[in-house]
């Protein structure tokens, strides 16, 4: 029993990263949140925007995993510090 094989591309490509918007889906959701994070309540948005970001980088392998660590790193940082001069006040 025989079998042939082609060599051409079957157009499925797995474990590659996606391209344009849809492949950067949990790190534009974590930019946003980490803006937001920024200005309201950041333990809850920035640090879910923080964690998600991770999940980007580590899991998805997003290209935009990196940008969205940092805005979210500073949006919890930035929060805390903005809600701390506006408490005390």
């Amino acid at each position: 029993m025989a079998t042939q094989f082609s060599n051409q591309p079957t157009g499925q490509h797995h474990n590659a990263p996606r391209g344009g918007a849809e492949g950067n889906v949990f790190s534009i959701i974590a930019i946003i949140l980490g803006v937001i994070g920024l200005i309201f309540l950041p333990i809850v948005f920035a640090l879910g925007g923080l964690i998600m970001a991770i999940i980007a980088k580590a899991v998805r392998h997003e290209r935009l995993a990196t940008v969205a660590i940092v805005v979210s790193a500073v949006g919890l940082v930035g929060g805390m510090v903005l809600g701390l001069v506006f408490a005390s006040m």
